[in-house]
Parts: structure tokens; sequence; C-alpha cells
């Protein structure tokens, strides 16, 4: 059983340090969030094994870390200055602004109902900073709207110090920034958020063939996660509603709270990329409606060993956003069980590598040296092993700390007791089972281990 509202999940994750109402104390701002302690483990884990299976499982792709920084030209180049914009209108009654394809109820305003609005108008969703000391607004830079114009701009930098050839990929993660005009959902839409892109580099005409591959790599990847295979569903994108780069793009969807939305896309972007920011246009025959007359110093090709040619490769990019996976995976872990006919407990049964703590080591009296001590022991070398964080609770309440964990996704509690002092072993208990059993001391490690692995 998932969540069935999105109410149960935000007060979950504000409850037990998920995520938090950015600026909370001054009112907050609206579509930013700040990952609490838990949030931050959970987030980084499922960056770690995003990242694991791109670069560190495969043989054909290397990583980067780019700038947040973009230049105009840069963004000009790949058409964003151009095309990346939502339709806006204002109410004139209540003087909000929503945007024109959510406006549902006969263009209604959500706020007051007015029919009142102004016409669309294109709204450009790229935030501005100044550079250098005088903003005078002759120079400036863009918060990057996505993380994957950097990966274009330094392909040579990659091609030459690697020596990769095609296929191959540069994947990348970070910080991307849109001026959503109406963020909602919770984490869903939002102005600052996380990206993980690959670009993935083909020769023309391999690019249907590697494109069907990612899509279902993909999809493989979310459901060893723990998204049920049933719950994602592929879209293909109308060829009206693809972006200004794109041949083809599927949406792998997700059952959010709030209804079916995107989770993940696989886009096929041809040679746009690389051919709009690439020196001596002329020189190639390139597929994609690109600009011309681009002030780029660098031809970014590869050379047909066996033709003896030089082309530019097509790309497909499977781009996901860090904080809808956040949202996805909280949803689809979510549990609410009858323990006996009083009691109930909420859980996240989540995939132990996911899981934000790994292990909690609970001594059953916390004013007990011999307990306390012990426990800090145990702790310390099961931390030593490196597989994730492992917490002291040292509250003296076994029960609520239970609780506590199994909201939080702990898959496994370890309670050192007086029999601990004497046989050498703990209590290990399970999230999802609540079984328990004695394993000793001695062979922690090992059934740690074996657990996670």
């Amino acid at each position: 059983m998932t969540a069935q509202t999105m109410e149960e999940l935000v007060s979950l994750c504000k409850r037990r340090g998920f995520l938090f109402q950015s600026n909370d104390i001054y009112g907050g701002i609206k579509g930013l969030y700040d990952y609490g302690p838990m949030g931050v483990e959970f987030k980084n884990n499922l960056k770690q094994a995003w990242w694991k299976s791109m670069v560190y499982e495969r043989d054909d792709t290397e990583g980067l870390d780019a700038s947040i920084l973009s230049s105009p030209v840069v963004l000009k180049h790949s058409g964003h200055e151009d095309t990346f914009t939502d339709p806006l209108v204002d109410c004139r009654a209540c003087k909000s602004r929503w945007r024109a394809d959510q406006l549902l109820e006969n263009n209604k305003c959500p706020n007051c109902k007015s029919e009142d609005l102004t016409e669309p108008r294109p709204f450009n969703l790229m935030f501005k900073t100044a550079i250098g000391p005088v903003d005078d607004g002759s120079s400036f830079a863009y918060l990057r709207p996505e993380t994957c114009q950097q990966i274009f701009t330094n392909f040579k930098n990659i091609l030459d110090s690697t020596s990769r050839t095609v296929p191959f990929g540069i994947a990348q993660m970070g910080k991307a920034f849109r001026n959503e005009i109406t963020p909602r959902n919770f984490i869903f839409r939002v102005r600052e958020f996380e990206q993980m892109e690959l670009e993935f580099f083909v020769k023309p005409g391999t690019d249907d063939e590697w494109h069907e591959y990612w899509i279902n790599k993909r999809i493989e990847w979310w459901v060893n996660q723990g998204i049920k295979k049933e719950n994602l569903k592929k879209i293909e994108v109308e060829k009206n509603e693809l972006a200004h780069y794109s041949k083809r793009t599927v949406d792998i969807n997700y059952v959010f709270p709030h209804g079916e939305e995107e989770l993940e896309g696989v886009a096929n972007r041809t040679d746009f990329d690389l051919g709009s920011h690439t020196k001596n246009q002329n020189d190639f025959k390139i597929t994609s409606e690109v600009m011309k007359n681009f002030s780029s110093t660098t031809k970014l090709a590869v050379q047909d060993l066996e033709e003896k040619k030089w082309y530019i490769p097509y790309v497909i990019e499977p781009s996901a956003g860090v904080d809808r996976g956040v949202l996805a995976l909280l949803n689809e872990a979510y549990r609410e069980e009858n323990v006996d006919k009083d009691n109930k407990r909420i859980l996240l049964s989540l995939k132990p590598h996911l899981s934000p703590i790994k292990a909690a080591v609970i001594p059953l009296k916390k004013n007990n040296d011999d307990l306390v001590n012990l426990s800090k022991e145990i702790k310390s070398n099961l931390q030593t092993l490196g597989l994730g964080r492992v917490v002291l609770e040292n509250s003296g309440n076994i029960g609520k700390n239970y609780r506590r964990h199994d909201e939080i996704g702990t898959p496994i509690c370890l309670t050192v007791d007086f029999e601990s002092l004497e046989d050498k072993s703990v209590t290990v208990r399970d999230r999802d089972t609540m079984k328990q059993e004695r394993v000793s001391i001695e062979n922690l490690s090992e059934y740690y281990k074996k657990y996670f692995n």
C-alpha cells in the first residue's frame, strides 16, 4: 500500500526530518525545500546508486561535475533563450499568475474563480545573475536550467583526455534552476532541484536501437530501486509536444499521490546539441535545424576510422529528477499496518541500500554504563564497514525507538540487553517482518555485510 494522499508524505517528511519548507521560520518560499538529516542521507544514497549504475558498473561512461553558472552564449546557441518558456497569464481580479496550460477549470483563475484573465504570453524560466562588481546588465550569466549543456561543451575535453570512442556516455548529477510560475505538488515541481543525466553519444543510424536500449535500462533501474514495474508506464511524447531538440522522447511515468506524471524522460536529441556548439557547421551534414554562424571555436565531431570521415554523434539522453525520484520512492515504500487490534505502525519499506540509516544500536537501559559502552563499541565496529550511517539510540524506550526507525526506513535494529553482557549476543529486529533473532557479537559484522550485500 502506497500513501493515499500527498499530505501523509508531507507529514511524515517533516515529522521525521526528511524535508522542510525552505526559510520556514520566515514563512517559507514557495517551490524551495531543504533536505533534513534523514532526507540528505536518502537523497545521497539514491544519487550514489545512480552513479554506481551509470559509471562504476559500465565500461563506456565517464563522469563530470560542471559549473552551475552558464554563459548566455551557450544557452543562446542551445535554443534555451528563445524556447525555454511557459505560457503565463495574469488574473486581473486577484493579481495572481498562472501557467495558461494548467487552467483546467474553463479558463478560470484557480485562486478567485475570475474569468478576467490576460492573454497568454511567453515567460522565460531561466534565472539571471550578474557577474562582476557592477550590475549594469552588460555582464551576466544564467543559473543552468538543466545539467546537460556543460556536458556538450566539454565533449571534446573529455574525448581528448580519456581517448573514448563512440558509443560512450558522459554522466552528471547536479543542481538546476527553473523559475516556475506555479511550483506545486510538494517536491515534484520546484524552482531549485537536482538532476541525474546521462548523455550517450552514438553513431547516426544506430540511435533508434540505443534509444530503446536506454528506455528499457532505465525502467529496470527504477524497479531495482523498489518501484513496482506495474507502477511505471512508458508514454510516447506526441510530435507536437516534443522539445525543440528531440526526434523522439519517451517519458517514464509514475503514479504519484497527486496523479500520474513524468519520473524520467529518455530523449533522442539527434545531433542538435553538438551541431549547435560546433565550429564550421557547413563541413557536416547536420540533420537538426540548428542555428548558424555560432562563435564556437571547437569542432565537436569524431572521425569514423573505417570511412575516414568526420561526423557529429547523435545523443540519447536519460534524464531523471532526484527530487521526483525521492518522492516516488517515499510513496512506493510507505506502509500503514495494524500491529494488533489497538495499535498500528507506519513504516518505509525502503530497499536497504537506500535507507537513510542502515542500523540502529539500542541499549535497553540508557543509564547503564555497561550496556551503553557495549552499544557504542558495536556501533563503531559496524560504522567502519562503510555501508552507510549507523546510529546509537540511547533513549531507553525500546518501543518508541522501534516505531521511529520503522518510519524512517531503518532495515534492522540491534538491541543490547543485560543478557548481551553474559552471552555476547544481541537481538536483531527486522523492519518489515518485525521478527527477532539473536546474533553473536563475534559474527555480527559478517551478518551485517551479508544483509546489505
